[in-house]
């Protein structure tokens, strides 16, 4: 499945194809006729065509009989049509931009299949613009695959990676570098299209997370069957959301700053512990000093076997594969990062530099 713009870009190569084909073709024809016909050599054969096609208004090359000028009077009718029928064409390229387009659709092309470790990002509405925002504030780097025309051009005008596809298909996830990313959310308007896009992804990609949005209770199960990671139902979230609001509104809006915006000044990150990089596994907390060595605090450790541990005590051991859940600022997050690696995980992101 091609985009829009690449269809529009593939018919009007294939239409200058078809004309410059077509030319050489009546070329070939004059130069047979008189070299075949009239008893003419190559050279004058050639050399007549040529003047002829182009209309440059010289003299016969040698004299030509009533059946030989008839012929001539259909091979400039040729080619007046043949030649018309490219200008027209290119005319047309050059004043629609289709060979910028095709630049840009050959760079975009190059910048997919350089993409590694990135997160993809399926539809643009309102849930997936929200989405992008979040990952441009993170620094993040994601792509953004709609198959409305409207949503890409969208993306691209607020300066983020898109392409036109349907998301539900091998080949545009292909396009995207699923087999190379971390992360794909699935935020299409439709439940069946959402558990389409993790199915494939999938398949595609077994290690890759799956983040899918669910409009019922029936979806979000089936999602979760469909090998989704996590599913995300809006309208149960956004009730949640607003209990909390009107229940606990200090702890909301504290929360709400550290998860998300640009502006915020505490951060949470993951950490993933890797023994032959860490040298704190096997230690206790309170012997490791995670702590007092960068400021970080250690909220919550999940073990291995997706135990969770919140509010960790200074004598819980840290273990191999352990993924330590902190709260700080980006500078004493990095200096974690530093201390207990460096972290090298598939999974997980690292902390920003900035």
């Amino acid at each position: 499945m091609y985009s829009t713009l690449e269809q529009k870009y593939q018919r009007i190569q294939k239409e200058l194809m078809a004309g410059a084909i077509a030319l050489v073709f009546v070329f070939l024809i004059g130069t047979l006729w008189y070299w075949l016909v009239e008893g003419w050599s190559w050279e004058d054969a050639a050399y007549m065509t040529v003047i002829t096609l182009a209309t440059v208004g010289y003299g016969e090359t040698n004299p030509l009989g009533s059946r030989g000028r008839l012929f001539t009077i259909a091979l400039i009718l040729m080619g007046v049509v043949n030649i018309g029928y490219i200008v027209n064409r290119f005319t047309e390229a050059v004043i629609e931009g289709y060979f910028q387009e095709g630049i840009r659709l050959r760079q975009q092309r190059r910048l997919m299949e350089s993409l590694s470790g990135h997160y993809i990002i399926c539809g643009f509405s309102r849930t997936g613009r929200q989405i992008a925002k979040e990952f441009q504030a993170e620094g993040v780097s994601f792509v953004v695959i709609d198959s409305e025309f409207e949503s890409v051009q969208k993306a691209q005008s607020q300066g983020y990676t898109a392409y036109q596809g349907d998301a539900t298909l091998d080949e545009s996830l292909l396009k995207v570098g699923v087999e190379r990313a971390i992360c794909i959310v699935a935020a299409l308007p439709s439940d069946a299209e959402n558990l389409y896009t993790v199915l494939s992804a999938k398949t595609l990609h077994p290690g890759i997370r799956a983040i899918a949005r669910a409009s019922t209770e029936e979806a979000l199960q089936k999602l979760q069957r469909g090998g989704a990671d996590a599913v995300i139902s809006p309208y149960i979230t956004g009730g949640k959301r607003m209990a909390a609001a009107a229940l606990r509104p200090q702890i909301l809006d504290f929360v709400d700053g550290i998860l998300s915006g640009s502006d915020r000044q505490l951060y949470m990150e993951e950490f993933l512990l890797n023994p032959a990089s860490c040298p704190f596994v096997g230690q206790s907390l309170q012997k490791a000093k995670l702590r007092s060595q960068t400021g970080a605090l250690v909220l919550a450790i999940r073990r291995l076997d997706g135990n969770l541990i919140g509010g960790p005590t200074g004598d819980t051991i840290l273990m191999s594969g352990d993924t330590l859940i902190c709260m700080g600022t980006a500078e004493q997050l990095r200096s974690l990062n530093q201390v207990l690696g460096p972290i090298n995980s598939q999974q997980l992101r690292r902390p920003k530099n900035n």
